[in-house]
C-alpha cells in the first residue's frame, strides 16, 4: 500500500478516536474539543488574519535566527574542527552548551533584550548555533586521512586543502547538521515566542490558553507540528537525501 494512503488512514483513524472520545463525554469540551471544533476555530483565525500574521511573525524570526545559528555554527565548528587546542580546551562546553533546553535562554534573552522580538531571535540562534557546530565539527574530523595524504602527495596544502578537499568531503555531514539546526531552531522559537509580547504562534498559543480557548490551542499546535513535519520532509530530507546520494553515501530507492 502507498505510504501516502497509510498514513491518510492513520490520521482518519485518529480523528475518528478523538470524535468517539469527544462523544462519550469522558472529557468536557473546555478540556477536549470536538476535530470541528478545533476546524472552525482554525477557519476563523485564518479568515480573520490573526493566524496569518502570527504565522508570518514567526517565519521571519526563524528565517532570521536559523541563518544566524547556521553562519555562527559553522565558523565554531570550523575552528573547533581545525585546532586540536581549541576543541581540547573548549570543544566538552559546546557539548554542554548544546544539552541546554531552549527554554532555558528564554529568562536571559528578556533580561537582555526585554519583550523584543529581538529576545525571541536570540533564543532561536542559541537553540541552532551549538547543534549546526557540533556538527560542522564532526564533518572536519570525518574527513578521511586517505584524501588529505593524497591532496598532499600532490602538492595541495594550507587553505586550498582546506577549500578542495575537506569541505567538499564534509558536505554530507554539513547537511545533516543544517536540518538539526533547523529542528532546534523551531522548537526554540516556540519557546521564545511563549514568553514573548508577540506577534507569534507561540505568543498566541499563550493567548489562547490564558482564555481558555482549548480550540485555539489545539488548533496552533497542530499548526506548528504539520509545519515542521512539512518543511523537514519537503525541504531538509530532501536536500540531506540528494546530498547523500549525490556523494555516494546512499543509494538511490
Amino acid at each position: 500500500m502507498n505510504i501516502i494512503v497509510k498514513r491518510i488512514l492513520f490520521l482518519i483513524a485518529v480523528i475518528g478516536i478523538w470524535q468517539l472520545i469527544f462523544v462519550t463525554g469522558v472529557f468536557p469540551d473546555i478540556i477536549l474539543p470536538s476535530p470541528a471544533q478545533i476546524a472552525t476555530a482554525l477557519f476563523e483565525g485564518f479568515t480573520s488574519g490573526d493566524l496569518v500574521q502570527a504565522l508570518g511573525a514567526s517565519l521571519k524570526h526563524l528565517l532570521i535566527g536559523l541563518s544566524l545559528a547556521i553562519l555562527f555554527g559553522t565558523i565554531l565548528g570550523v575552528i573547533f574542527g581545525k585546532s586540536n587546542q581549541a576543541d581540547e580546551t573548549a570543544g566538552m562546553y559546546l557539548i554542554a552548551l548544546q544539552s541546554i533546553p531552549s527554554i532555558v535562554w528564554v529568562p536571559l534573552a528578556i533580561m537582555l533584550f526585554g519583550f523584543s522580538e529581538f529576545a525571541v531571535v536570540f533564543v532561536v540562534v542559541l537553540g541552532g548555533t551549538f547543534v549546526m557546530a557540533l556538527n560542522v565539527r564532526t564533518a572536519i574530523h570525518n574527513v578521511s586521512p586517505q584524501l588529505i595524504r593524497a591532496a598532499r602527495t600532490m602538492g595541495t596544502r594550507g587553505f586550498s586543502l582546506f577549500r578542495r578537499v575537506e569541505i567538499p568531503a564534509s558536505i554530507p555531514y554539513f547537511m545533516q547538521g543544517v536540518r538539526l539546526a533547523w529542528a532546534f531552531s523551531w522548537r526554540a522559537l516556540m519557546a521564545g515566542e511563549l514568553l514573548s509580547n508577540g506577534p507569534g504562534l507561540g505568543y498566541s498559543l499563550r493567548y489562547a490558553q490564558d482564555y481558555a480557548r482549548m480550540d485555539q490551542v489545539i488548533g496552533i499546535i497542530i499548526i506548528i507540528g504539520v509545519i515542521g513535519a512539512v518543511v523537514d520532509q519537503l525541504v531538509f530530507s530532501k536536500l540531506e537525501k540528494n546530498v547523500m546520494q549525490r556523494w555516494g553515501l546512499r543509494t538511490k530507492a
